[in-house]
């Protein structure tokens, strides 16, 4: 098994170090540093539980003891599937210190996920924790199908240890991307790049010691943890307070009781708060930004937010491979409205191209690409998605369409197959290997439908072989061990596909005009 690496090349990485942007922080070195500036200070908030940073190092270096006296080693790879609970922090810094690599996974995902996370990265251990749901019962799935798995691991500690020095130019954790094409990718992100993309992200979002950071969507997406998120906010010596869900119902009580000053929502939620907020009995007045991405959030609505909830809004436009746009906190009301932000770094490179690589002039949707120094280069063990994803000069292909103007983006679209559903990224072709098992589906093919709850929601069109129903299909699907999320929204069943032979069209043509057929009736 590969050991995941990441690099630049030497004249970009000397440019990176040289303006400043990789530091040779490690993302274990940074909470000693917190703890040693303000111990007292509350670090992390989740009901009862209020840790200091001091406690938080503590109970982090005793997890990374309890690591390595498992027999893990450095440079091992950890699955961590943990919800929004205090314990996610020391079971992740845990691992940093003890020089091993979290592989970040959702508590939506299921055992078909989780086993390929668990191959691809050559994990050797998963840690849970007690919840509503019975993490362990999955762990233990998973390791029956992944032998090497070989470690389930609740309670992270044991005694003291030696602790290696940890490289900060290596590979800190492993991401998983959208997954554009079939199951997710996983994405190699550096101490140095990483930390450089949340410590600049907290200070476009003027965080400091008295910023409280409610972590209300699920803590391992890349959003809420590095945009500015929970990381950004611990850098900056912050709070950060732990929602076990983002509902109004949840959240607006956090928000009062805790003094909440910053959050991060994606499109539909937000609305759900605009909604719920002109009736909430909870004094919202402490939050002062209300950080929007994900998704595009439509400028009608984005224009709603100051007087619905209260506070500034800032749209974010990023991905786990890299590249994060932000509104500013002085940009105009027409710029925070009306587009998705401008890049961290005075080193992001973009490029916005036609369908034969042509810049197009600004004001031109076109194919974002971009390079910079926490954009990754490749992904984990993937030379087919590498090459697709990648120009041989580095540039990463995002596959979304963009309009720049003055710097800033506006977030069209997807170029490829690949549904954004209230910021969960699905792959098409992932859900139509899954329907094409079911043993009364001849073909299916999924495609994304306006929804203006979720953004898109995804719906299959199925040619039946028998009878079934979409109620079983849908039943059919959750016994593949997917992500909830990945369960078709709505079934259409159809006679045939229209030009299906083959050499006629191809599957993303087939999708393109089921989509537009569909849109056409609405």
């Amino acid at each position: 098994m590969t050991d995941p690496i990441q690099t630049w090349p030497e004249d970009f990485a000397a440019r990176y170090r040289e303006k400043g942007y990789w530091r040779g922080e490690t993302m274990g070195g940074f909470l000693h540093a917190r703890a040693a500036e303000s111990p007292d200070a509350v670090a992390v908030v989740d009901g009862a539980t209020r840790w200091s940073y001091a406690d938080l190092l503590a109970r982090s270096e005793s997890a990374a003891h309890g690591y390595l006296s498992l027999g893990l080693a450095p440079g091992d790879r950890v699955i961590v599937q943990i919800p929004n609970v205090a314990a996610f922090f020391p079971a992740v810094f845990g691992l940093f210190l003890a020089g091993m690599l979290p592989v970040y996974t959702l508590p939506a995902h299921r055992e078909t996920e989780l086993a390929h996370f668990a191959r691809k990265s050559g994990a050797k251990g998963i840690v849970v924790t007690d919840a509503a749901f019975d993490y362990v019962a999955l762990a233990r799935k998973v390791q029956a199908e992944v032998p090497t798995l070989r470690h389930i691991i609740t309670d992270p500690s044991g005694p003291a240890t030696h602790l290696p020095k940890v490289d900060p130019s290596r590979v800190a954790f492993l991401q998983i991307s959208g997954g554009s094409t079939g199951l997710s990718k996983l994405i190699p992100r550096t101490h140095d790049d990483y930390i450089y993309s949340f410590r600049a992200s907290a200070e476009i979002c003027a965080l400091g010691p008295e910023s409280v950071y409610l972590a209300a969507l699920p803590v391992a997406h890349n959003f809420p943890m590095s945009s500015p998120g929970v990381f950004g906010t611990l850098y900056a010596g912050g709070t950060v307070v732990m929602a076990p869900d983002p509902s109004p119902g949840t959240a607006f009580p956090l928000i009062k009781a805790h003094g909440v000053t910053i959050t991060g929502l994606v499109p539909p939620l937000a609305l759900l708060w605009m909604q719920a907020a002109p009736k909430t009995a909870h004094d919202l007045s402490s939050l002062k930004l209300l950080g929007v991405g994900g998704a595009k959030f439509l400028p009608e609505a984005a224009a709603r937010v100051r007087d619905a909830l209260g506070c500034q809004l800032q749209q974010v436009f990023g991905m786990a491979e890299g590249l994060v746009n932000y509104t500013r906190l002085d940009d105009s009301e027409d710029t925070i409205t009306q587009t998705q932000g401008r890049p961290i770094s005075p080193d992001d490179e973009v490029l916005v191209l036609d369908d034969d690589g042509t810049p197009v002039p600004d004001g031109t949707p076109g194919n974002l690409l971009t390079r910079g120094p926490y954009t990754i280069r490749a992904y984990h063990s993937d030379p087919a998605a590498n090459a697709r994803s990648f120009t041989p000069d580095g540039f990463y292909r995002t596959g979304d369409i963009v309009i720049r103007q003055n710097g800033y983006l506006t977030v069209q679209g997807r170029a490829g197959d690949h549904i954004n559903r209230a910021g969960e990224k699905i792959s098409a072709e992932e859900i139509e290997d899954h329907l094409l098992a079911h043993p009364q589906i001849f073909d299916a093919a999924v495609v994304s439908i306006p929804d203006k709850h979720l953004g898109e929601r995804t719906c299959a069109f199925v040619i039946p072989e028998g009878t079934p129903t979409a109620t079983e299909i849908r039943a059919f699907m959750r016994t593949r061990g997917v992500a909830d999320f990945k369960v078709p929204d709505q079934v259409v069943f159809v006679p045939e596909f229209e030009n299906t032979a083959v050499g006629k069209i191809s599957r993303k043509a087939l999708r393109a005009a089921l989509r537009a057929k569909m849109l056409e009736n609405t």
